[in-house]
């Protein structure tokens, strides 16, 4: 193999998918093509608007190819006109067909924001926020038909921390991705990866996000509330209602002080937040949005006071769809 890398065609769409092709261009390997979602309106204009993989192409100058399909024969022949040794997926978006796994000389390789099989599908990063997990990471795997289950080549681990958003969470993992699949490349090109097949036993599925998840139960536990709130953040957010008003909750962390008031109470207000009693435990909220407003953090809560008196509850409207 020459010593400039391997050829490679990535297809990527959002920010986290042009994180890992920066990385690429900054390896020893070549981007000779980049795969990415047509563009898309966007914003209050509603403006066609490229996406960040497609930013990041132009900016390098690279052949760009956004299909609508990778199903039909024009789009395979397109495809296999590129010199690429591999190619590499990164929240791509769109299915590839068997046809397309099997035109690059090494196949596809795809990078994964979980601890495969654990999480397979869309949404991995909040499932395993909401689901308590004590760790993520990310997989390299060898790309097959079904969803995520192809064999595994690379894998990397790190902590979920107490504090950790969705938002926090994807960030560390969009490093540890980069660092991961510039690796798995490295050695694909040297001496090769053992490839692990999945234990399907051991598959869950991380099911797209929908706003209605976003509804807070308060006769739920503190923790399992903190958790729906960092996991939700920042899309869609969770939510509660004080009296006519829709709060959305962006940070709160679990107390574990009992109280005997039912559950939804607001028990505390102060400059360093609000509690409010769940079916076990407090909840303290340390930034949240009034309608209409910016959201609110620590000692800009206690603006509040007037409008949130102690003791009353917060009450749960129908879910948002």
């Amino acid at each position: 193999m020459s010593q400039t890398g391997l050829r490679i065609i990535f297809a990527g769409t959002p920010d986290f998918a042009a994180q890992h092709l920066q990385a690429l261009f900054n390896s020893q390997h070549q981007v000779v093509a980049v795969y990415s979602q047509p563009d898309r309106p966007a914003g209050r204009g509603r403006k066609l608007t490229a996406s960040p993989v497609k930013e990041l192409a132009l900016e390098h100058s690279i052949a760009i190819e956004q299909p609508l399909s990778l199903k039909d024969s024009d789009a395979q022949a397109t495809l296999a006109s590129y010199p690429a040794d591999i190619m590499v997926v990164v929240a791509y978006g769109l299915l590839l067909p068997q046809v397309a796994l099997d035109t690059p000389r090494l196949g596809c390789i795809n990078l994964h924001g979980s601890l495969l099989p654990r999480w397979r599908g869309a949404a991995p990063i909040q499932r395993a926020i909401l689901a308590g997990d004590q760790c993520s990471g990310v997989t390299v795997m060898q790309m097959a038909a079904g969803l995520d289950t192809g064999p595994m080549l690379l894998k990397a681990e790190i902590p979920i921390a107490d504090t950790d958003t969705s938002a926090s969470l994807y960030e560390k993992l969009a490093s540890l991705g980069c660092s991961s699949l510039v690796e798995a490349l490295d050695q694909l090109q040297t001496n090769g990866l053992a490839a692990q097949v999945q234990d399907d036993t051991l598959a869950n599925y991380a099911a797209k996000l929908v706003k209605a998840e976003g509804a807070i139960d308060w006769q739920q536990t503190a923790q399992q509330i903190s958790r729906q709130v960092r996991g939700l953040n920042p899309w869609p957010v969770a939510y509660s209602d004080w009296q006519d008003n829709r709060l959305r909750i962006w940070l709160a962390h679990a107390i574990d002080t009992s109280s005997d008031q039912p559950a939804g109470t607001l028990l505390a207000l102060d400059k360093t937040g609000l509690e409010v009693a769940c079916g076990s435990g407090r909840l303290k909220i340390t930034q949240m949005q009034w309608p209409g407003g910016k959201a609110l953090s620590d000692n800009q809560l206690i603006n509040l006071k007037q409008k949130m008196p102690l003791g009353q509850t917060f009450t749960s409207l129908k879910a948002e769809s």
